[in-house]
């Protein structure tokens, strides 16, 4: 590394150990508009998802959760797609599944991790365009997700 190349990095080194740094964190706002971005302004009916996860989490690391959405699954009306948003983790949009009529069932099944205690929006697209939601609140007693230095 030449001298002027550390100096440069040492330099920028400290303007950032000095710069107040805080968690990377959604909100409410920034979830209604990752939502916004994926249904395009569409209306959002609320019903025929539902979406299972305990209402209580001692471990934020990972929370199951469950995606149902009521469909028949056949080729001329299926679930395109499911979401899952949060409100309080560093990311809004924290899942995105492509699902067609061979899928058989619109059940989507996984963990993730909770920054705290924060609402989880399950949204699924159908192939008539029509967007559908479904939610839970959780409660979080030790979060997982915490991008800050100390």
């Amino acid at each position: 590394m030449s001298p002027s190349t550390r100096r440069v990095f040492m330099i920028g080194s400290a303007i950032a150990a000095l710069l107040p740094l805080s968690p990377a964190r959604a909100t409410p706002e920034e979830m209604r508009k990752a939502i916004a971005a994926v249904t395009k302004g569409a209306k959002i009916n609320t019903g025929r998802v539902t979406l299972d996860m305990p209402p209580l989490v001692e471990n934020g690391h990972t929370v199951p959760l469950s995606v149902t959405v009521d469909s028949p699954m056949t080729p001329v009306d299926h679930v395109r797609a499911i979401h899952i948003f949060n409100e309080n983790n560093p990311q809004p949009h924290v899942l995105h599944a492509s699902l067609g009529p061979r899928a058989g069932r619109a059940l989507l099944s996984t963990r993730i991790k909770l920054n705290a205690s924060q609402r989880i929006v399950a949204i699924a697209e159908l192939s008539d365009g029509s967007f559908w939601s479904g939610g839970a609140e959780v409660v979080v007693t030790l979060a997982a997700c915490v991008e800050e230095i100390v």
